[in-house]
């Protein structure tokens, strides 16, 4: 299809740019057409208002016909409007455009591309609207050849001095990765407006390329709130929360984006009660947060354990109409467990219309915490009855309730189940879930020749699970071998040598106790701080 443009671009030199849409003198019918397409509420209205247009053979009316397709894009009603587009013998540029807004607005790029060549072998010169919008097309397909192709037909019709063009192909090539070709085009547009400087800096921004994108922004005349939230964004991205900061601190006006930005920005870098001071500061200027606010807002109390604010949140939300959708409602739903109030968890779950997986994570994770391990198993099987598929997370959370309880034969099936059933491969942490399991039940052996047998190289967290088993169970042997692996990956760790020698202590072999206290004297291992000592959490 690429080819095909390219060539039909050639003839470029055979268009003209058309005049703008002239609203002509529109008899008492027509002003009577015009009038039901613009007070359509609903899909069968817009199907009575084509009727009368077939009745009254005003079909063949660009005007009319223009009217109607943006009318069916407004309603996602593609069909109709193709329907009115065919039976036209001679649709101008105006009705092509609409067509063309059609099939982008309703998520077909490649037929509005498709109709562009159309468009072209029919002879019909394009418009600076007609490029938007098949640049946005191009955009949507990830079609850079066509783009090109599409840039160049921009430029032989002398299209540069069109700034809403210009900037259309700098947020395209930035979202292609051409970074370069974004720039160039910014830089030698003629005139640029706010917007334009926007796209850029946000193209920058987008790129990783924070530097270029601060200095833009400095060069900028004007500047928008929304230039100052991309950068922001951008510094929240990279976990610079100080640059952040302070180009939050210096917006003259702020807007719900701004504060939501900031709020984010604060809690994905595990400064949550900063993120709690913004909220509050947020409401103090009488902005009211939004779904995306609240939920994130909500996250917060739920990491730093602050039951009270939570409630107080939880309240805000009622009292202020908020829909309990699965993001707020997910939030609350671990915000409870993690707060320690598992009742009040259960309490906003079992309300919740919709549930997705991450609020069934939240409560099996929640009840295996609190030690409701059977629970926690019925409330899979449950999650599995209503076709909600498992994630690595959720057997995390069922693999250590399983461990902690014993539950030898039911996690063994479930590390199974995840593999074979769910085709999720096992991760370190499932690996440590199961080693646990079989460590705390005495089963020394099949938790070594798991370990063996993995994937991914065992960690310290692994050794130390088989570790506390040895000990548990009084294995010699095996305490030995999780000893030298952890003497490589943890070698100034002195708590894993001084749990070897409780193990020789408790097994009265004191020449052991001896040969380990001065293999850890000529190694230099000790304990970091005086008074400090190795806890087996067993």
């Amino acid at each position: 299809m690429a080819v095909k443009v390219m060539k039909t671009i050639l003839n470029l030199n055979r268009f003209s740019i058309p005049k703008p849409l002239q609203k002509p003198s529109i008899p008492t019918l027509e002003h009577t057409i015009v009038e039901q397409i613009r007070i359509c509420s609903s899909l069968k209205e817009l199907e009575r208002v084509y009727a009368t247009m077939i009745k009254t053979n005003a079909m063949q009316d660009c005007f009319l016909v223009n009217q109607f397709v943006s009318a069916c894009t407004s309603f996602h009603c593609i069909d109709y409007a193709i329907l009115a587009f065919t039976q036209m013998e001679e649709p101008n540029v105006f009705v092509y455009n609409a067509i063309i807004k059609c099939f982008v607005g309703c998520n077909q790029p490649i037929r509005a591309l498709e109709c562009y060549m159309h468009m072209l072998r029919a002879m019909v010169g394009p418009t600076s609207f007609t490029y938007t919008l098949l640049v946005k097309a191009c955009g949507l397909v990830s079609a850079l050849r066509f783009g090109e192709g599409v840039h160049g037909h921009i430029w032989k019709l002398g299209l540069e001095s069109h700034t809403f063009v210009q900037t259309s192909l700098v947020d395209f090539y930035s979202n292609m990765g051409k970074i370069m070709e974004s720039r160039k085009v910014f830089d030698e547009m003629p005139e640029r407006d706010v917007y334009a400087w926007t796209t850029m800096v946000a193209a920058l921004v987008r790129a990783g390329d924070l530097s270029s994108a601060s200095r833009l922004f400095e060069e900028m005349p004007e500047r928008n709130t929304a230039a100052w939230n991309t950068m922001i964004d951008g510094y929240a991205r990279i976990r610079d929360v100080k640059s952040a900061e302070s180009f939050f601190n210096q917006m003259p006006a702020k807007d719900i984006i701004s504060w939501t930005t900031m709020i984010n920005c604060y809690s994905q870098n595990k400064q949550f009660r900063e993120a709690l001071a913004v909220f509050d500061e947020m409401r103090a200027n009488r902005f009211s947060p939004d779904e995306v606010t609240m939920s994130t807002i909500i996250s917060a109390c739920a990491h730093i354990g602050a039951l009270d604010i939570g409630r107080e949140i939880h309240l805000y939300v009622v009292q202020n109409g908020f829909d309990l959708d699965v993001y707020i409602g997910s939030a609350l739903v671990d915000m409870y467990s993690k707060c320690g109030s598992l009742d009040s968890s259960l309490l906003v779950f079992f309300k919740l219309r919709e549930k997705n997986l991450f609020c069934w994570n939240s409560i099996i994770e929640g009840l295996a915490r609190h030690g409701y391990t059977e629970e926690a198993l019925a409330m899979f099987s449950r999650m599995e009855r209503e076709a909600v598929k498992p994630n690595g997370v959720t057997f995390i959370s069922i693999l250590g309730a399983c461990a902690h309880a014993g539950l030898v034969e039911e996690g063994r099936k479930l590390f199974l189940s995840m593999m074979h059933d769910y085709l999720i491969p096992p991760e370190i942490e499932h690996y440590g879930c199961m080693v646990d399991l079989l460590s705390r039940a005495g089963l020394l052996e099949d938790a070594l020749d798991l370990i063996r047998s993995m994937k991914l190289e065992p960690n310290s967290v692994i050794w130390c699970c088989l570790l506390g088993g040895c000990k548990l169970h009084k294995n010699l042997e095996i305490a030995k071998v999780a000893v030298k692996e952890l003497m490589v990956l943890e070698p100034n760790n002195s708590g894993h040598y001084a749990l070897l020698v409780n193990i020789h202590a408790e097994a009265n072999r004191w020449s052991e106790v001896e040969n380990i206290r001065q293999a850890m004297d000529q190694l230099g291992v000790g304990k970091s701080c005086p008074g400090s000592s190795w806890i087996n959490g067993g």
